[in-house]
């Protein structure tokens, strides 16, 4: 997808997803296709023109998290979702909340990352294909003889900088460390290949097992976040330092030769320059999307778990304002991130943040509750519909499941009186009401062969309409 899409298209793209909320889907199309034309004005212009973020109003399950989520993938945007109370869980301290940031610059590395990858990929499958030949068909092993000078001689080229110290230690089997080093290549290993090569590009040996060996893979501790929080990138550091450490894996061909494409494809770009690029990107397109931002609302009360709601605020204020956060990247502006906050306001309302913090979020959209026509639609419209969520997972057990129109109201008129009935939790009502209607089916599929099953009105009925009806069923049930 491009971020040229307009207004119209962006909406049209959320339908495909999301039932109803038409004012809300606006609201964000607007907010986003304005970054577009931002960036036609005069690049002098551009920096006094601000995001326009956005406040999404409503009760639990109607679509908020949906929209903004479907928004990021629209335009292939670096997106985050965060909750505000993670940021008030221990006493008044509780998460960093620059930590957003970080997280989307992340992101937004991995995003660029993989369209590096993704451009290079053809030369470097190429190569590790000349590779994986050589592994499946190897060489005649030559005798190892051990000469002392070859440690002098590494010794000298450590002095001229021409072999780092990790290569000491790291003997990793590289597509740069040609597997044919220590063997001898014959008439007859040349002719297994040449017939290995033919299999191979033909795709009849996917499934053949090869051993290679492989980066371990780094691990994350806390030390890295807070050494992120001062701009520090301890993995890169520790990289540099300490030698490489590797593993040898026997796998199948087709998982071998992913694994050989990805740490060969991270020798070969440039990661300052992927850096970079993450950055721009995330301070022009980034996405931050705030929920649950209605219990940092304070409102008058001061008891102190309150006080510390309105400290997250005022943490929260400078970052939606406009700051540099120093990230393990680099340093980076939030001043056009756009902030889509979301909450259900039900026992507070905006007026209870911090008036600057209201003046940060100048777009309101409230999202309605669902009807039942709307669960209708959400059952069968979709293309991620839960009725087909549901078909393709049975199909894999040789089960063609039908949903007629009957039930589908049904199902509708019984997710939406237990909302009314207990408390409204909006769609995801409808997926405990069909995994309670569904139950026998998922369990009793995998052993028997059902063939064709039809989900009726009555099937409805008769396996959740006694519990819809108790009260006391319903509420600990449904």
């Amino acid at each position: 997808m491009t971020d040229t899409l307009t207004p119209k298209q962006i909406v049209a793209q959320l339908d495909n997803y999301i039932i109803g909320q038409t004012d809300a889907k606006k609201a964000v199309a607007i907010a986003l296709y304005n970054r577009y034309r931002r960036m036609q004005v005069p690049e002098k212009l551009q920096q006094e023109i601000t995001p326009k973020n956005l406040m999404m109003i409503g009760p639990t399950g109607v679509g908020k998290t949906e929209i903004a989520r479907r928004l990021a993938k629209i335009v292939n945007a670096p997106f985050v979702k965060v909750e505000a109370t993670k940021f008030t869980e221990v006493g008044y301290v509780g998460r960093d909340v620059e930590s957003m940031v970080r997280d989307l610059v992340s992101v937004a590395v991995s995003m660029v990352e993989k369209e590096k990858f993704d451009d290079i990929r053809p030369e470097v499958r190429r190569d590790v294909d000349k590779k994986l030949v050589k592994l499946l068909a190897p060489g005649v092993k030559k005798e190892q003889k051990q000469n002392n000078n070859d440690f002098m001689s590494m010794l000298n080229n450590m002095q001229n900088g021409s072999q780092p110290l990790g290569n000491i230690f790291n003997n990793a089997d590289t597509v740069d460390e040609d597997p044919d080093a220590n063997s001898e290549v014959t008439d007859d290993v040349r002719n297994q290949r040449l017939s290995v090569k033919e299999q191979l590009d033909k795709g009849l040996l996917e499934d053949e097992e090869v051993t290679i060996k492989v980066e371990e893979s780094k691990k994350v501790g806390p030390m890295d976040d807070q050494m992120g929080q001062m701009g520090l990138d301890m993995s890169g550091m520790m990289d540099s330092l300490m030698p490489k450490k590797t593993i040898t894996r026997t796998l199948p061909v087709k998982e071998a030769r992913e694994l050989l494409i990805q740490q060969e494809s991270a020798k070969r770009v440039d990661h300052d320059e992927i850096y970079q690029k993450a950055i721009e990107r995330t301070q022009n397109k980034g996405i931050i999307f705030i929920d649950e931002f209605d219990k940092i609302a304070a409102g008058d009360k001061k008891t102190s778990g309150e006080v510390s709601r309105e400290g997250v605020q005022r943490d929260i204020l400078p970052i939606v304002e406009g700051s540099r956060i120093n990230t393990k990247y680099g340093p980076v502006d939030t001043d056009h991130i756009l902030f889509i906050a979301s909450g259900a306001f039900a026992e507070s309302k905006p007026s209870d943040l911090i008036a600057e913090l209201q003046g940060r979020f100048p777009i309101r959209v409230e999202l309605q509750d669902l009807t039942e026509d709307d669960f209708i639609q959400i059952l069968t419209k979709p293309d991620n519909a839960l009725t087909k969520q549901y078909v393709a997972l049975t199909r894999a057990d040789g089960i063609h499941l039908t949903f007629t129109k009957e039930s589908v109201e049904e199902i509708a008129k019984i997710a939406f009186e237990l909302n009314n009935s207990n408390q409204n939790i909006g769609a995801r009502r409808l997926s405990t009401v069909l995994e309670k209607i569904l139950a026998d089916i998922l369990y009793e599929g995998p052993d028997m062969q059902m063939g064709d099953i039809t989900i009726t009105r009555e099937y409805v009925r008769e396996q959740v309409g006694k519990i819809a009806s108790d009260q006391d069923l319903s509420r600990y049930i449904l």
